[in-house]
């Protein structure tokens, strides 16, 4: 017989589950230009869809990787031995108590995300490239991609000791008080 749980208690334990995964995710595959998961819950099964630019990455050499990502959660998570599996997202289960961790090929507005973007610039400055050639890369591959416009902060202590921020903007930049 199934424990009854408060739909208070439900929805704090489903956001706690959600970020607590986030943050491990972030923390596990920040290089892989991971951008954020998606959690759906079924009466079947729970999908976790990680979402990441380089998703090969994130798949490992003959899927090591994801497979260590998948026992890991399910050992944190406390899903039942054996109820989990990974693949991609067309694959068909029936199991009572399941979780898939589901992996996407490509994920359409990767380009725009600013999540991966920053992390992108992240990488690009930790490599020692400069500010401005590494911000104006990001800005550039942003506007080639279709959007409208963009805006890049960089802020802390960029070259000298003194902190500054600089901002670089490109295409259309709607701000407060603009009349057009």
């Amino acid at each position: 017989m199934a424990a009854q749980i408060s739909k208070k208690k439900k929805f704090v334990a489903d956001g706690v589950f959600k970020a607590e995964l986030n943050e491990f995710l972030t923390r596990e595959l920040a290089e892989d230009g991971y951008s954020g998961v998606e959690v759906r819950v079924t009466p079947i099964r729970t999908e976790i869809i990680i979402l990441a630019t380089r998703t090969q990455n994130v798949l490992g050499e003959k899927g090591r990787r994801i497979r260590e990502l998948t026992s890991v959660v399910q050992k944190r998570f406390g899903f039942p031995e054996g109820t989990v599996e990974h693949g991609p997202q067309k694959q068909l289960i029936t199991s009572s108590t399941f979780l898939s961790v589901v992996w996407q090929k490509k994920w359409q507005h990767e380009v725009i995300c600013a999540i991966a973007q920053c992390e992108s610039l992240r990488y690009k400055l930790i490599g020692g490239l400069a500010v401005r050639r590494a911000c104006y890369g990001v800005l550039r591959f942003i506007m080639e991609s279709g959007a409208k416009g963009c805006e890049v902060v960089v802020s802390g202590k960029l070259r000298g000791q003194r902190a500054k921020s600089m901002k670089f903007v490109d295409g259309l930049m709607i701000h407060s008080g603009e009349t057009n």
